[in-house]
């Protein structure tokens, strides 16, 4: 099995719903997001990739336009806006381009990171 990653990066703000008020999460906040795609593939193409790169730079497209600069609540529709969330969020879009995509991981801080992989 062949596997590949690309990273990207965006700034967004944010709060998640359904905490205590006095939960730094519930307040409105920000971070500098880090996400990172995973494809997977048996066999190569006829280039020798499981996907090229630059195929990918249409999500930095789609990061940059969707989500960079943002307020995360307003784009996804609601206020339960987790890392977990969001990597399934962005796993579906990829999903619908890539069929190679095995997994997204989202990273709020350089410690911390979710990750979707159905």
């Amino acid at each position: 099995m062949y596997t590949i990653a690309k990273r990207f990066a965006f700034s967004a703000s944010h709060f998640i719903g359904g905490l205590p008020a006095q939960h730094p999460c519930a307040q409105l906040h920000g971070h500098n997001y880090e996400v990172e795609v995973v494809l997977q593939s048996a066999a190569l193409d006829a280039s020798g990739f499981v996907r090229d790169y630059f195929q990918l730079s249409v999500l930095k497209e789609f990061i940059e336009q969707s989500l960079d600069h943002r307020h995360l609540n307003e784009v996804l529709g609601h206020d339960r806006t987790t890392s977990e969330v969001i990597a399934k969020w962005i796993y579906d879009w990829c999903k619908q381009r890539w069929p190679e995509i095995v997994a997204v991981r989202v990273s709020e801080t350089p410690q911390t990171w979710a990750e979707y992989r159905p």
